[in-house]
């Protein structure tokens, strides 16, 4: 019998699975994000060179809840004023496993009309 796997370990495959079809390149590099229970986390990569372009975070920005969508929206806005200064315009998203929903949609939305485009 297989051995059920953790909250976490489900989400992991779904990580790997989406990792299978997206990837970033220097022209289009990859959005990632990462949400813990109190934190969220947005890096962009160049897969190709395995480079990180930019990245934000609530933990760097020192906010004082950064477990809620304020604090998403906000890394979100980071994220793309900080990929703009890198010189990245369009991005594919990589919702690392979560579902696109809740706090991972507020920081792709609040990217998004902050200037990314993906």
């Amino acid at each position: 019998m297989a051995k059920k796997l953790s909250r976490n370990g489900n989400r992991l495959k779904r990580h790997a699975r989406i990792r299978r079809k997206i990837s970033g390149t220097a022209s289009c590099p990859r959005l990632n994000v990462f949400r813990s229970n109190a934190h969220i986390h947005a890096q962009i990569i160049d897969d190709v060179n395995g480079v990180t372009l930019a990245s934000a975070s609530s933990v760097d920005m020192k906010l004082e809840n950064g477990g809620n969508i304020q604090a998403a929206s906000q890394v979100g806005t980071a994220i793309a004023e900080r990929a703009k200064a890198a010189g990245v315009e369009n991005v594919v998203f990589d919702r690392g496993g979560y579902v696109y929903h809740g706090r991972v949609k507020a920081l792709a939305e609040a990217a998004r009309e902050a200037g990314l485009k993906f």
